[in-house]
């Protein structure tokens, strides 16, 4: 069985390359953040809380400007088998700033540039662009 968060990135990266409109995903906080945070940072459109009891998942909205969707690729930097850390000032920028690193830090997940501007390192979890 797969991890519930990679389930939820690869979704989103497949749903991009078919030009999918709407990706359900199971719901876990984590997902709910990450999805949270694409919103904010204007990769998703819209997330919403759907179904009832056990059967509840989060529907992602795709955002396709122009025709084009605006996640690219996904990266994965930290797996299972190896875990990959930095510190605050190791945190590079993604695609000159034109893309986006997910860190999972002691003060939950948050951005690469987040990071930079609170001086948090942690573990890199994956590269969007």
């Amino acid at each position: 069985m797969m991890n519930p968060f990679f389930e939820m990135m690869v979704k989103i990266k497949n749903g991009s390359l078919v030009k999918k409109d709407v990706v359900k995903v199971s719901v876990s906080k984590l997902n709910a953040r990450v999805a949270d945070i694409l919103v904010r940072e204007g990769y998703l459109e819209a997330v919403a809380k759907k179904g009832r009891g056990i059967k509840k998942y989060l529907e992602l909205k795709l955002k396709y400007p122009e025709g084009t969707p605006c996640i690219h690729q996904i990266t994965f930097v930290s797996k299972p088998g190896k875990r990959v850390y930095r510190g605050a000032k190791e945190i590079g920028r993604v695609r000159n700033g034109y893309g986006l690193s997910l860190i999972s830090t002691s003060h939950g997940i948050i951005t690469d540039k987040e990071a930079r501007e609170k001086n948090i390192g942690g573990e890199v979890l994956l590269k969007i662009y």
